[in-house]
């Protein structure tokens, strides 16, 4: 143990330094190249591992090793050689000073076990971005799981530094931890709701990274961008982030647009409201003016003909016209409003089209437009919604209705 010490300690003694003083100093230039020596096996170990796999991952179609790169996971592992040559030197550095030696081989062992950690975790972290770089795991919540692995990696790495540094068994801290079961779980509860929510998550599908989610508790309305142990982070459309806490999505409420999207169309879902008092019979020179409409010409002719066949079989007076079977003006736009949109090139003519009266209300009778169009993407929905009520308010009157509009005189 002592083949470094004679060469520079009986230089100094020579030189007529103390015995005390001599072993200080070989012992710090001793320190002092083993520091310079440390730094070049690090640098050049790194650069030919880095270098070798660089060359390697330029010619491999695989993407791991890209990620490997990008995560440090080599820089970490040419830590390994340096951190072995101090283990081996420290002994015969300070060969004369035993319990030195002692606590720089327990640091060094600790320092050992931390680098396993940082190895462990490049590794996984490279995992990560390689399966969420691959189609079939890019909605997948893995952080989660990255996050539940590190949390044991690290408790066990804490375990072993502290075995190390007391010198006790790892039982004894297990045993410890038992005892502190309860302590443990309120201290991780939040992190324990979190694991079990996402594996619920996972299993059941209910959130996917991308989906679109709204959650009007914590004000969240957009796109999840992520799912991690704790939280879920929402990218709401004017851009701010929600962040919700994971196990939140399985103890509460929130819309998944998810089938939205993957169905054939966007739900249009929304009522005109016709003013109660413009409802009326319509006569047969009404019929014949709203003939002149295209759309319903045709409509109108076979309806007429049912009419005047069960009112003619029945004997029906029509001298009044609200006698026997007769067209109004709110059926007629109602039928009208089916087939236009029908007809119209944005709408999904797969899915239900339904124009529908609903329950009278104060403000009139709700005409309801019940429908889903083609294009999903919330800009051109808004247009295409737009143009459809643009056409149906303009087209209103042709039909002697109208909408009903508060009025408000300020004088009164």
């Amino acid at each position: 143990m002592k083949e470094f010490i004679p060469y520079f300690y009986e230089a100094l003694i020579q030189k007529g330094v103390s015995t005390t003083i001599a072993t200080y100093l070989n012992i710090l230039i001793w320190i002092s190249i083993l520091c310079v020596l440390l730094v070049v096996i690090d640098q050049i170990i790194k650069k030919i591992l880095l270098s070798l796999f660089r060359r390697y991952a330029s010619k491999s179609k695989n993407k791991l090793d890209d990620y490997l790169v990008k995560n440090k996971t080599f820089d970490y592992l040419a830590h390994i050689i340096p951190l072995s040559v101090s283990t081996w030197a420290i002994p015969y550095i300070f060969s004369a000073f035993p319990t030195t030696v002692h606590y720089l081989t327990i640091t060094l062992e600790v320092l050992g076990i931390f680098l396993s950690i940082w190895i462990v975790r490049s590794l996984l972290r490279a995992i990560k971005d390689f399966l969420k770089s691959l189609t079939s795991f890019k909605d997948k919540p893995i952080e989660s799981y990255v996050q539940v692995f590190m949390i044991f990696v690290w408790t066990l790495g804490m375990i072993l530094a502290f075995s190390i540094i007391t010198g006790k068994s790892i039982w004894t801290f297990l045993t410890a931890l038992g005892a502190m079961s309860a302590v443990i779980l309120l201290i991780f509860k939040d992190t324990i709701l979190g694991f079990v929510a996402s594996i619920q998550v996972a299993v059941n599908d209910t959130v996917r990274i991308g989906d679109w989610i709204t959650m009007e508790k914590y004000g969240a309305d957009g796109d999840v961008i992520e799912i991690n142990l704790s939280s879920v982070k929402v990218q709401n459309f004017d851009k701010t982030i929600t962040t919700i806490p994971t196990y939140h999505l399985t103890s509460e409420s929130f819309r998944n647009w998810r089938g939205m999207l993957n169905a054939g169309g966007r739900r249009i879902k929304r009522a005109l409201l016709i003013k109660t008092s413009s409802i009326h019979f319509l006569s047969d020179e009404a019929v014949d003016k709203l003939q002149q409409i295209t759309l319903i010409t045709k409509y109108l002719q076979q309806a007429q003909l049912h009419i005047r066949t069960y009112n003619e079989q029945h004997h029906i007076e029509k001298s009044t016209l609200i006698n026997g079977r007769n067209l109004s003006n709110m059926g007629v736009f109602r039928k009208y409003v089916e087939i236009y949109l029908e007809q119209h090139p944005s709408i999904n003519s797969d899915m239900t089209i339904m124009s529908r009266q609903l329950a009278p209300t104060a403000q009139g009778i709700p005409l309801e437009i019940y429908a889903f169009s083609n294009d999903k993407v919330w800009k051109n929905y808004e247009h295409i919604l737009a143009d459809i009520f643009d056409h149906l308010l303009a087209a209103i009157p042709y039909f002697e209705l109208e909408v009903y509009e508060l009025n408000f005189d300020p004088a009164k």
